[in-house]
């Protein structure tokens, strides 16, 4: 028998707990994202009556559907996959979080915007740790040269790093990706002001290895929701 959505969410808690605990970590440190990406409403309606309040989303297109089905929850919406400039506008209205800020035009266009709803937005820079030519984000030597014009935006305020390393089944190698973006988190955030220097890394396959080297965010679909709806 299928394990139901409630079964799989309390089972990633027992995880998270004792990942914590190992890592001398409270279990509230750590904001669980249901990452919602092709997951049909059902399931993801059973997480939110189960008591998941952090939803991710790839697509603001998708994310549009999922705000309407949620409509009469109080929940946190996190962007979490690329976002192409002209979706902008509508990224600013419907997010709480950008995980995937990986260019200073998207950050500057999501200030803009903010600012024109007249909301708050809190953005997480990501990274290209392992200079993938797939993936986006900043390549780490290039964090320091834009740190000010990050900081310095009104309406999105820049809390952290993100991440997703480069494929890697020894859990020392994946250790070692979670490590290098924490030194760079420390690098980045070291004496700015009121910035809490939060890191989104870890997802199914890894994500108590994140944990354990200072997760904030972790973003979990397959082991949550199970597996995702093909595409037609």
């Amino acid at each position: 028998m299928t394990e139901s959505v409630p079964a799989r969410l309390a089972s990633i808690r027992d995880r998270i707990a004792l990942a914590c605990q190992r890592s001398g970590r409270r279990p509230g440190e750590v904001i669980l994202i249901g990452a919602a990406k092709r997951q049909s409403d059902e399931r993801i309606r059973a997480a939110a009556d189960a008591g998941l309040r952090d939803f991710g989303e790839n697509l603001v297109q998708e994310a549009e559907a999922h705000h309407r089905l949620l409509s009469d929850r109080t929940v946190g919406w996190h962007l979490i996959g690329p976002l192409q400039s002209n979706k902008a506008r509508r990224a600013a209205e419907l997010f709480d979080w950008v995980h995937s800020i990986d260019r200073l035009k998207i950050a500057r266009r999501l200030d803009d915007e903010a600012r024109r709803v007249g909301r708050k937005l809190l953005g997480l820079v990501e990274v290209n740790l392992g200079a993938e030519p797939s993936k986006h984000g900043f390549a780490p030597r290039e964090l320091a040269g834009v740190a000010d014009e990050l900081f310095g935006f009104g309406h999105l305020a820049i809390v952290g790093l993100m991440a997703i390393p480069p494929p890697a089944t020894d859990p020392a190698e994946v250790r070692g990706w979670f490590g290098r973006l924490r030194e760079l988190r420390d690098q980045v955030f070291a004496g700015s002001k009121a910035r809490p220097g939060l890191l989104s890394m870890g997802m199914s396959a890894d994500f108590e290895i994140a944990i354990e080297e200072g997760a904030t965010h972790i973003r979990i679909g397959t082991d949550l929701f199970g597996s995702r709806t093909p595409r037609p």
